[in-house]
């Protein structure tokens, strides 16, 4: 595996070693320990639900009230992800859909092949099949390349687009550093939780904030090595659509941390400047994981540009 593959997103880090680690190591340990603190928050308020979109089932929940918003998650990561307070704070306002991509978690693997370009057109199928026939739509990391599929190939689905963490793909964009000993963490059951972390947020917060691990919404379920693989290539041959996004006319909000080391802020760059009329939110100091840093402060930052006109 190509070291590039190790970093290219989200929690690569952390879920790849959930998914790889031997039972008894001390991250599945962890996971299910906070696992079980993070239940009766409002994201558990509803339970999953399964609806037939082209050759998959698509597990979902939603939840709260008002404009539907369907959010999309990260690299090999599944709803579970989804830091509870930024939930909350956007169902306060809007009707919120949280789902399992393509073969991640319970939504099942289907027949096609796993594109982005084929996540998108899940996603799109989703909307419909849910009967909004357009939405808001949150996209992260690799969920954020998704989003900006969708609203190239599938623009009538699409009421306003955040893009958080995203990027262009191809050639066009910046490829995350590489970290030395990233492939021997991965390969380590023992691999402390700091160390997977360190992908989401910046040395600064987990120093400041010495909780952090035991505070993040380890996923409950885990998806199959072969998936996030498939995954993974989907990213990797991705030609991306730097040369369509100036045909985009939906409101975009291309959002970010500057300190991210996944999905580096200069793709934030790429994608407000190719984007016609698209507008920033820059969060200084924060890394990938955002939404658990500032979950209440982002979520305003969304809902903001959400009800403006």
């Amino acid at each position: 595996m190509k070291m590039r593959t190790l970093t290219i997103s989200t929690v690569v880090l952390l879920l790849g070693a959930l998914a790889l680690a031997a039972p008894g190591c001390n991250v599945k340990q962890t996971a299910r320990t906070v696992g079980q603190l993070v239940k009766n928050t409002y994201y558990d308020t509803q339970t999953v639900t399964m609806i037939p979109v082209g050759d998959i089932d698509v597990a979902y929940k939603q939840f709260g009230t008002g404009s539907p918003l369907v959010l999309i998650t990260g690299y090999s990561t599944t709803m579970d992800t989804w830091s509870p307070q930024f939930l909350q704070a956007l169902a306060s306002k809007y009707k919120v859909i949280v789902f399992d991509n393509r073969g991640m978690g319970k939504t099942t693997a289907g027949t096609a092949a796993f594109t982005i370009d084929q996540f998108a057109d899940d996603t799109a199928g989703l909307i419909r099949a849910l009967g909004y026939g357009q939405a808001n739509v949150l996209g992260w990391s690799i969920g954020g390349d998704i989003a900006l599929s969708l609203v190239v190939h599938h623009p009538d689905t699409v009421i306003k687009l955040v893009s958080y963490a995203g990027d262009c793909g191809g050639t066009q964009k910046i490829n995350a550093p590489k970290y030395k000993n990233i492939l021997k963490s991965l390969q380590d059951v023992n691999v402390p939780a700091k160390r997977l972390l360190a992908a989401l947020y910046p040395g600064w917060y987990m120093e400041a904030n010495p909780n952090y691990s035991k505070e993040f919404p380890w996923p409950r379920e885990l998806s199959s090595v072969k998936n996030i693989q498939a995954q993974n290539k989907a990213y990797e041959d991705w030609a991306g659509v730097y040369d369509l996004l100036p045909a985009v006319s939906r409101p975009v909000l291309v959002s970010g941390g500057t300190l991210d080391v996944s999905t580096p802020y200069a793709n934030t760059r790429i994608l407000l400047s190719r984007i016609p009329g698209s507008t920033l939110a820059e969060f200084k100091g924060a890394g990938h994981g955002l939404q658990y840093m500032y979950p209440y402060d982002y979520a305003y930052a969304i809902m903001t540009f959400l009800s403006s006109k």
